[in-house]
């Protein structure tokens, strides 16, 4: 469109950890374009089941992405679980090398697939670098796969937002940004970052269910940035 710059549009928002098909519906009903569902993790929360996944996902309507979120770094294992989730979209939530994301994409062609990147350090550029030469878009969270029991996402920890508007700046692929984004800092964020989607679990949960006032708020701020001269 003649006249509107990327910056321009507003971030696509994903609700992640989606326990079941009523916080699916408040998420899409408050503006929600794609709900993230956590499977087998080695920590972190909103792990729900197989069973769970495919029931949830069955129950989006088309237009919302659904993110099946796995820890596999299994190839094979990776198409037999997309296969029984009936999901649109994997995030790869640990590392495949360029080739084995190629094969996925071979392998599973009607699936968008999302490298998660854990910004650690000045590192992540060359790592997201790496990852969009396969990947159709890539995911920056606070995650860190070195740990004894690997953090691969819902740490609820910011990272450097300045490395992720590098990496977003550097890459020819969407960027969405998660890691510790709450309604009180995603405008800062969506500053600072502009990037093409944000992603939040934890800041918009209380007692570990979806919390529908965390989660207008949140969706305000971000209009809220949108509208700002400075945008």
């Amino acid at each position: 469109m003649v006249g509107v710059t990327e910056s321009d549009v507003r971030p696509r928002l994903k609700v992640c950890c989606i326990a079941d098909i009523e916080e699916a519906e408040l998420a899409i009903n408050r503006g929600a374009n794609a709900v993230g569902l956590v499977s087998e993790m080695p920590s972190g929360p909103g792990v729900i089941s197989d069973d769970c996944i495919e029931e949830i996902a069955a129950k989006i309507p088309s237009g919302i992405s659904t993110f099946l979120l796995t820890s596999s770094r299994d190839v094979q294992a990776i198409v037999d679980q997309l296969r029984r989730g009936g999901v649109n979209t994997v995030q790869l939530c640990d590392g495949l090398p360029p080739e084995e994301v190629l094969e996925l994409r071979r392998l599973m062609p009607g699936i968008s697939i999302v490298q998660v990147i854990h910004v650690v350090g000045n590192e992540a550029l060359d790592q997201a670098k790496m990852a969009a030469q396969a990947a159709h878009a890539l995911l920056l969270d606070s995650g860190d796969p070195a740990k004894a029991v690997k953090q691969l996402g819902g740490t609820g920890r910011i990272h450097d937002w300045a490395v992720s508007r590098k990496i977003r700046d550097e890459v020819e692929v969407p960027v969405w940004l998660a890691g510790g984004l709450t309604p009180d800092n995603v405008r800062e964020a969506v500053r600072q970052v502009q990037p093409f989607g944000v992603d939040v679990c934890s800041g918009l949960r209380t007692n570990g269910r979806l919390d529908e006032e965390k989660l207008i708020r949140f969706v305000q701020n971000i209009d809220a940035e949108m509208r700002s001269p400075s945008s």
